[in-house]
Parts: C-alpha cells; sequence; structure tokens
C-alpha cells in the first residue's frame, strides 16, 4: 500500500538524468528540486471552477493542511472529496490502483513483475468486481460521483511531479478502482496467508512436534500439537523451492506495498466513569512507518453529515471518528480467514489435475497478460484454480528478477489459497454508512444484518452509551483451527460456510463501564467458534485493563496519556525469567569467566531496578531491547539452519503478525522447550545457560551502540523512527543507476532517524525487528479520540502531513506533533472553524 515505491525509481529514464539529479544532490541544491515538485503543488486558496459541480464547495484548510469540506449537497460533497483526496494523495492513490491491479511493472519494469504475478494470481479483478456489483445502487452512485470529482483534479491540475518525470500518463478514475483500493486494504488486513507460507518454510526443517513450540497460539492455550500433525508425512520437499519463492515475493509485497500487519489500540469509556459523565471514544490504527500516511485527515460537511477523522485517498467516506452524533474506532481481529490447502497434482496431456476425495478433477484455469516498461512484448501466465482456490506456487516459471528469491519448479504438491475474500459482499456500504449512523444501536443494528468481509473490532459510543462489535467473515472449518496448511484431497479440512453475524462477539454498555481492544484474545479461550489462531500478544490489551479498571473522573488528559504510554507489562516476564534465584546462579556461573562479568551483574541489577518504561533515555528499556533481540537468534538459529536460512527468517517474520514462539519461551511453559539446546554442540545446553549467553550479547549490543558505562544506555540510541519512502525501501531490489539515485535522493523525501520510545508490546507501538534490527517498522499511524463532555469534542493527529508532494510544508510537518504527542483540534462550531481554517478555497461549477 506504500506508493512511494515508485516514486524515485521512475525520475531516472535515462542515465544523464540520472548524473544530472545526482550533481543536484550532492550539491545540496534541494530548491532546484522543489521547484520541480512545487509545480505540481495543487490550489490552496481562490477559486477552482470545475464542471461536475452543481453549486459551490468551500475547502477550508488549517495550519496543518487538513481540509474542511462544505457542500450543500451530498453528491457536491463527495465530488469535492474526490477532487481534493486526489489534490492532496494522487500519487498514493495511483499507486493503490496499480498495486491491487498487478500492474506495477508497467511503472517500474521488471523489477515488480513477480508482485505482479503474485497480486494477479489472487484475482482481486474479479473480487473487485463482485464487491462493485453487490454494492447498493446508492453507493455505486456515489462512487460515480467520486470519479469524477478525480478526474476533474486530473483535467485541471498539473500531474503530480513524480508521475511526470517518469512518462507517466493515468487513466481515468472509474468507480470500480475505489474498490481495488478498498480491496488493497482489506487484503492487508487479512495476514493469515503470510503466517502459513512461513509456518511451510520451517516445516521443511523442523519435525511437527517441535513446529507446536514454534507457533503458539496464545500463553494460556495449549501448544497447537495436534494442529500440526496434519503435515506428518506430507513430502514438503516437493515444493521446497516453490515455497521459499513463494514466502520471499508474499514477504516483499506485503512489506513494501501492503499493511501487511496492522495492529491498533481501541477503548470507550461510559459516561459514569468520566469527569463528565459523558463517553470518551479513543483509537490508534498501528501500520508500518510509511511516508505518507496510509491515512488523510479530513472534515465533511452537508446536509446528511457533519463529521470529521481519517479517510483512505481513493475510497468515499471517512473511516474511523466523530459525526456529532457517534464516535467510532477501529481495531484488527486479527482474524484467520485465509488458509492454505495442499493439494497432489497430475499433469496430463489437457490440462492440470487435482486430487479430491479419491478422484482427479481438473483444475481450472485463466490466462493473465502484464506489460512491462521498457519491453514490447507482454508477459503471460497461467494460473490454475482447485476447489480451494488458485495455486499459488505454479505462478512464476521463468527464472526470477532477484537473486533472492529461489529459481521456482513444477512440483506434484499444490499451495491453493483460500480467503474469505472471494464472496459478496457489501462491506464498502456498511463502512460508509457508519458514519451517516445517529446512535450507537442504529450501527449495531446495520453491522448484524450486512456482511463485512473486513475482520474489526469496532468500538463505539453515542452521547449515553458505549459498544462493541466484531466484524469480518470467519469461516466454519470441518476439522482443524487454520493456523497449518492442511492437506486439500481428503476433503476433512473444507470450509462449511461462515459464521453468521448475529454470532459475532458484540457488547453494549457493560456493567464494567468501558470495552477495550488491543488485537489481543478478545473472547475466553473456550468460545465455541474460532475467530482466530494469530492473537497479537495480550501486553497491550492487559495495560488497558489495568488502567481502565480503577478509572474514576476519567478525561480527555487520560485518553491522551493512555495513548501516549510506554509501560510495558511484558518487562514483568523477562525480570521473572532472568531474575529466579536458581537462574542467577547458573548465569553467574557462566559469567565469572567473562571479561562481561561485572557489566552482567551491573545489567542485572539494572533490570531489578526497571519501572518497566519504555522511555528513550531509559537504562533498562535499553537492555531488555537488546536482550529480546538476542535471545532469538540464541534460542532459535541453531535449529533452523542458521541466521541467514529462509526458514529461519520465515520465523523471524511470524514473531511481527502474532503471539510468537520468543515471548512463549519466557513463561513457564517454556521452560520445557526442547529448543533451548544448542543443536549444533554435542552437549546438550540448558535455558539457563542460553539465558545467561543472550545476557552477555546483549551488553555487547548496548558497549557498542551505547558505551561500556551502563549509566550511558540509553533505548533512544538504539530504537529509531525513519519516516521512508517505498523508494528507499525497495532501492535493493532497482538496477544499478535507480539504486544509486535513490539512495542520494532519500535526504530530500525521507525523514529521520529520530529516536523512539516504545515497543511491540506498549500502548504506544514501536515496534522494531528482534533478530534483525532496532528500527522502527510499526507506529500509530494516527490518534483520534472523542469526548462527548467536551465542548470541541474531536481530537487527532496523523502520523505525517497530509499531502504526499515533498516540496510542501504539509509532507512532512504532522510528524513533529506526532512526536511531540500533540494533538490537533477539529472544531465543530463556527466560530471555532473560521479561526482555525484560515485558507479558503471555492471550488465553482462551470456555468
Amino acid at each position: 500500500m506504500r506508493i512511494q515505491s515508485f516514486v524515485v525509481h521512475l525520475r531516472f529514464k535515462s542515465a544523464i538524468l540520472f548524473a544530472s539529479i545526482l550533481c543536484i544532490v550532492i550539491s545540496g541544491c534541494t530548491p532546484l528540486l522543489n521547484v520541480s515538485y512545487k509545480k505540481s503543488l495543487p490550489p490552496m486558496e481562490g477559486e477552482q471552477v470545475l464542471p461536475g459541480l452543481s453549486d459551490n464547495v468551500t475547502v477550508k484548510r488549517d495550519n496543518l493542511g487538513i481540509p474542511y469540506i462544505e457542500a450543500q449537497s451530498m453528491d457536491d460533497l463527495i465530488f469535492a472529496m474526490g477532487y481534493i483526496s486526489a489534490c492532496d494523495r494522487f500519487t498514493q492513490m495511483e499507486g493503490f490502483r496499480l498495486v491491487s491491479q498487478g500492474r506495477l511493472s508497467e511503472l517500474l519494469g521488471r523489477a515488480t513483475l513477480e508482485m505482479d504475478i503474485y497480486l494477479r494470481a489472487l484475482n482481486l479483478n474479479q473480487v473487485a468486481q463482485t464487491l462493485y456489483l453487490s454494492a447498493s445502487s446508492d453507493l455505486r452512485r456515489l462512487l460515480n460521483i467520486y470519479s469524477d470529482g478525480v478526474n476533474a483534479y486530473l483535467a485541471n491540475v498539473p500531474l503530480p511531479t513524480t508521475l511526470k518525470l517518469a512518462g507517466h500518463q493515468p487513466d481515468p478514475w472509474r468507480p470500480i478502482d475505489s474498490m481495488y483500493v478498498f480491496l488493497v486494504l482489506t487484503l492487508g488486513l487479512s495476514q493469515n496467508l503470510q503466517e502459513e507460507i512461513n509456518l511451510l518454510n520451517v516445516a521443511q526443517v523442523v519435525a511437527p512436534e517441535k513446529l507446536a513450540w514454534l507457533f503458539p497460539i496464545y500463553p494460556d492455550e495449549p501448544l497447537p500439537f495436534e494442529e500440526m500433525k496434519k503435515l506428518k508425512g506430507i513430502n514438503l520437499s516437493e515444493a521446497a523451492q516453490n515455497i521459499e519463492q513463494l514466502g520471499v515475493i508474499a514477504n516483499l509485497t506485503n512489506t513494501l506495498l501492503l499493511p501487511a500487519a496492522a495492529a491498533s489500540n481501541n477503548w470507550a469509556v461510559s459516561g459514569k466513569l468520566t469527569k463528565s459523565g459523558k463517553p470518551i471514544v479513543a483509537n490508534d490504527t498501528h501500520l508500518p512507518l510509511t511516508m505518507p500516511s496510509i491515512w488523510h485527515m479530513m472534515h465533511l460537511k452537508c446536509p446528511e453529515i457533519d463529521g470529521a477523522g481519517i479517510a483512505i485517498a481513493g475510497v468515499p467516506g471517512i473511516v474511523a471518528g466523530y459525526n456529532r452524533h457517534i464516535g467510532i474506532g477501529m481495531t484488527m481481529v486479527m482474524a484467520d480467514n485465509q488458509d492454505i490447502f495442499l493439494e497432489k497434482l497430475q499433469q496430463k496431456p489437457d490440462g492440470l489435475y487435482f486430487l479430491y476425495k479419491n478422484k482427479w478433477l481438473k483444475a481450472n484455469s485463466r490466462e493473465e497478460s502484464f506489460r512491462i516498461k521498457g519491453q514490447k512484448k507482454a508477459v503471460t501466465r497461467t494460473f490454475y484454480e482447485t476447489l480451494h482456490g488458485v495455486l499459488l506456487n505454479d505462478i512464476l516459471t521463468d527464472k526470477p528478477r532477484h537473486e533472492l528469491v529461489p529459481m521456482p519448479l513444477n512440483p506434484s504438491l499444490g499451495i491453493a489459497y483460500s480467503w474469505a475474500g472471494n464472496e459478496t459482499d457489501r462491506s464498502m456500504d456498511v463502512f460508509f454508512n457508519i458514519m451517516l449512523a445517529k446512535s450507537v444501536d442504529e450501527i449495531l443494528k446495520y453491522t448484524s444484518q450486512e456482511t463485512s468481509v473486513i475482520p474489526l473490532n469496532l468500538v463505539m459510543a453515542d452521547r449515553k452509551n458505549i459498544a462493541w462489535q466484531v466484524t469480518g467473515r470467519f469461516p466454519l472449518r470441518k476439522k482443524g483451527r487454520g493456523l497449518c496448511p492442511s492437506p486439500g484431497w481428503t476433503g476433512e479440512y473444507d470450509w462449511n460456510g461462515f459464521l453468521s453475524p448475529s454470532k459475532h462477539p458484540s457488547l453494549k454498555n457493560p456493567a464494567k463501564g468501558y470495552v477495550g481492544t488491543a488485537n489481543h484474545r478478545t473472547v475466553p479461550a473456550d468460545f465455541p467458534y474460532i475467530l482466530s489462531s494469530s492473537w497479537y500478544y495480550p501486553d497491550r490489551g492487559e495495560r488497558i485493563e489495568q488502567l481502565l479498571k480503577n478509572a474514576k473522573n476519567y478525561t480527555l488528559d487520560d485518553a491522551k496519556a493512555m495513548q501516549l504510554d510506554t509501560y510495558s507489562r511484558f518487562v514483568n516476564v523477562i525480570k521473572t525469567a532472568l531474575l529466579e534465584q536458581k537462574t542467577l546462579d547458573t548465569m553467574s556461573s557462566v559469567w565469572q569467566n567473562s571479561e562481561k562479568s561485572t557489566a552482567a551483574h551491573q545489567a542485572m541489577a539494572l533490570l531489578r531496578d526497571f519501572d518497566g518504561n519504555m522511555r528513550l533515555d531509559s537504562a533498562g528499556a535499553a537492555f531488555c531491547g537488546a536482550f529480546l533481540f538476542s535471545l532469538s537468534d540464541n534460542l532459535f538459529a541453531d535449529e533452523l539452519g542458521g541466521k541467514n536460512t529462509r526458514a529461519y527468517q520465515s520465523l523471524l517474520h511470524t514473531f511481527l503478525l502474532a503471539y510468537s514462539a520468543l515471548h512463549d519461551h519466557l513463561t513457564d511453559r517454556g521452560k520445557r522447550s526442547p529448543l533451548w539446546d544448542d543443536v549444533t554442540t554435542p552437549q546438550k545446553e540448558e535455558r539457563d545457560l542460553i539465558l545467561a549467553k543472550t545476557v552477555l550479547d546483549a551488553i555487547g549490543i548496548l558497549e557498542k551502540r551505547c558505551g561500556k558505562n551502563p549509566d550511558k544506555w540509553q533505548w533512544g540510541k538504539l530504537h529509531t523512527y525513519h519516516w521512508r519512502t517505498d523508494a528507499t525501501l525497495f532501492a535493493d531490489y532497482m538496477d544499478f543507476i535507480n539504486k544509486t539515485g535513490v539512495k542520494f535522493l532519500s535526504g530530500y523525501v525521507d525523514r529521520g532517524p529520530y529516536p523512539a520510545p516504545g515497543d511491540h508490546t506498549t500502548l504506544n507501538v514501536s515496534a522494531y525487528h528482534p533478530g534483525k534490527d532496532f528500527g522502527t517498522w510499526m507506529i500509530p499511524a494516527m490518534r483520534i479520540i472523542v469526548d462527548f463532555g467536551s465542548d470541541e469534542p474531536f481530537v487527532g493527529i496523523n502520523s505525517t502531513g497530509q499531502l504526499d508532494n515533498p516540496s510542501s510544508p504539509h509532507y512532512d510537518d504532522g510528524i513533529t506533533a506526532f512526536r511531540l504527542g500533540q494533538y490537533q483540534n477539529f472544531p465543530f462550531k463556527e466560530e471555532n472553524i473560521k479561526t482555525q481554517y484560515t485558507k479558503i478555497l471555492t471550488l465553482v461549477p462551470k456555468k
């Protein structure tokens, strides 16, 4: 979903262009780059005549460039929203569209062909058509109007400099393109596919009985030994390189182009616990650290709606926020609505066949063509589908573009992909209508009747009520829980429909006076239906509970403090593991022969006194972060063939997606794990020996990065924010000229690094990659709070600026406010609107 992945790449159409830009950057002449980019800045003040409007529309902007759009009708409002979204984020919108349609290679060339093929294999075209045709007639009409607004931008405002330098002329925006954008988000919120691919990579080197230790479900749930038995007797080596190849492409695609892993916090506090006697709702969505943010903040007003919040550039409506009547926020359920089925395949003269219940059935096929920038001849691929879905391992048959991607084979074992999104759905109707709702009861009634494929925890409030509602489509499996890939030829693990929306978890006005979710397991362990086997770490959910259970006279400032909270409950788990006397005695005996013995004991004293707050300046936080970082290598790398193997890298990736083996091995249950033994040595290592070594390794990291004096250790010296465009992240996959150009231009388009507080277990999330690096990869992409007791109820902040043009002051001005924990007011009273929104653009219909 990160659109800047093609921003810089396409500027270098020749070595001459590359050399000229390189000279500019080396000489520090960023003003010359600003001149080029400013030519495509949209108008912020004055008048703009636009065919398609029926009346004047005013677009007012505040000091952060956040637009307040006011129209006399819903049609003109949606038209103006399409126009303003394109003005601020068209480069991002075009990227959304090309990503979801599997067409990036038309812009980037051969470098992105594997990703295009992967995305096209998922058949999002068919899904988008299904979504569009199943949408209400009212929504389809508004999508047409929104498209007209986007196209008015294309006709009246200079094309973004990035696209102009690329020689790219965008197609007119179509109503169905908004469905494609919506699908990118939906697919990104369905992450179990990547987990199952990772599991297959790990399963090739680890027996099923050990595999369960590497994929725990939740601290209080049994390890999934029974689930892993599904793989017994299956020769995964038949598809080994295809699995590895698929894992690389899926991970690369998710890392650069999709949400990949999204978390979030939300909570609602009843008026009986607040100082004002009115509810408070808070939400911060956790998404990959991108430049710009996925979210586009705005205020929309017409006779039918007066609401502010976050929007997705390319999709009409507000996703989360406040509309004078209700406040609403969302988090991921962590739903398991994707499954991999292993298929036995057989090639026959008339096509590909798969085994199902002792019968060989012919796979359906479809052919797709890919246009590649710089190549005259299109590339074609044939995709095959079984009863369980598209075969993913057979999608690449040429030599891969990237060295990281292994050569494919044609195995007799297929990998079929099932997704709950491949069904008739009215998700966009659901979310558009939510922001028109007048009460909590109206939302609950609507969500219980309409099916939405997007699996979310909606937490909401009106002036009297608070509530929680789960949305999504959850498969009912005949057998198994979907954590591990299933043999498809028996039929015993097939899906048997979906859980009825009426049985989705829901809660209104609970007796305790609050509701909250943080991607943790929100239902009891014995809940009769499987919503997920991929719950996120419980720590943030437990922290919300801890802070709210004794709440009295709760205020807006309390909600802000919670969103900025950097206390980690998991620190207590680390303390228990390392400070137990028996463990300390064993570790001390190991350290006595080490030159770091004194430092090790100092580290234990630091840990003992550490309050668990992952502050920038905290030495205790620095030690805990370095310890967890080092533990992964010492505990798991030997079992999986070493640090650089696909199996180990796949395991590391699972740590980002859900509750992990890394955390689980520090619990009491983890003491019994067979994985503590280092299989590369003749002796058998015990847990405490590995912990002792990990402490020394952590000290080595800290001394290298912060110095030998523990008083100088600081978490912020290890852990940083770095807002980078996807061009920077994608540079290693480009050719030499483009790669070098991107590296030099990164100083112009990227921001940071800055010290970062928190980690993946804190409410103020700042997740890093244990075993890889300390750079932050996931943050609260926005923060919003609705306080029904305030004179102006709604405040919020984005994590970047509003525009995707780096020459604009509104490209990065949100970053400072985000880092300082500041919030922007979204006024609803006329006198406050006039004071805050000082730049006014009037959109005038053409007469």
